[in-house]
């Protein structure tokens, strides 16, 4: 998965989206998600507590080898990853809850990444240790924030370009999103037998607990559809290519990568088909509402 797609492609595109997305984003937003305090504590309780526990629970019941076992819960200690912004954009969630939570997160996860992944080491009594590479770090910072800046500061300028751009930039969006999910599995196309032989049930199990976590629980505490929404595709949307770097650079284990591998090739057409499912639901259930006199 280390290829020039995932490394060079990936990052480009998703610039280009993060700058389509500041186009429908004004200060006002993020304000806004400060001044609602509840969703983003709600999303990261279940990021930092509760995902990391379940991934446990899957690693023990279906009895992974240890490498594989270390390489899920590296992977449910990564942080959201940029890709769940452009799906939370494409399916109407709050987008500036998403980038807030990615901020957050990456930050967070300088501490929480180590911890969890160590825990994991020892339990499987293995040797080595891992730590939250810095540049990781910066980088997710420059990928969300400078072309979403841009973005923003081009609809201050010109509101109504902004608004004419919305439904291009959204279909835009979803064609490079295929193009890349396409380019991916061509990439990897003599290795996702074997990686899904391997690890392939527990991460499907893993990605679909995590979407489904990602928005019930906030919706069980009040939290608006948007924000639910966003909430979900942060949190079952993960940085595999944070967790393939520390695997293979950090831990110099190909294996303990795999599930990150296998994660990154089913979270696309899962969150997509989750996102179609949820929105198509939400659209019911308010047009079922009789409308207020």
């Amino acid at each position: 998965m280390d290829s020039a797609l995932s490394t060079v492609g990936l990052p480009i595109a998703l610039a280009i989206i993060m700058f389509g997305l500041g186009l429908d984003l004004t200060v006002r937003d993020f304000r806004r998600v400060g001044q609602q305090p509840k969703a983003v504590l709600v999303a990261l309780a279940c990021q930092l507590v509760l995902l990391p526990v379940v991934c446990f629970g899957l690693v023990l019941l279906l009895d992974l080898p240890p490498l594989l076992g270390i390489g899920m819960m590296l992977l449910a200690a990564s942080p959201g990853g940029t890709t769940a912004n452009l799906f939370s954009h494409l399916f109407r969630g709050d987008v500036a809850l998403n980038i807030t939570l990615t901020a957050i997160n990456s930050i967070v996860a300088i501490g929480t990444l180590p911890l969890i992944t160590n825990l994991a080491i020892r339990w499987y009594d293995q040797s080595d240790s891992v730590s939250m590479p810095l540049v990781e770090v910066v980088k997710v910072f420059v990928l969300i924030l400078v072309p979403v800046g841009i973005g923003m500061l081009v609809r201050a300028r010109s509101e109504g370009f902004a608004a004419r751009m919305d439904r291009p930039v959204r279909i835009g969006s979803a064609v490079i999103l295929a193009l890349l999910i396409l380019g991916i599995l061509l990439d990897q196309r003599e290795n996702v037998g074997d990686y899904l032989a391997d690890v392939g049930l527990v991460a499907a199990l893993f990605c679909a607990i995590s979407l489904v976590v990602g928005y019930a629980v906030p919706r069980a505490f009040g939290v608006a559809d948007d924000q639910a929404v966003a909430s979900s595709f942060e949190i079952g949307v993960h940085n595999g290519t944070l967790a393939i770097f520390v695997a293979v650079e950090v831990l110099d284990s190909t294996e303990i990568s795999v599930p990150a591998a296998v994660y990154s090739l089913l979270m696309f057409p899962m969150a997509a088909l989750w996102g179609t499912v949820v929105s198509r639901r939400i659209r019911a259930r308010s047009t079922s509402q009789p409308v207020a006199p």
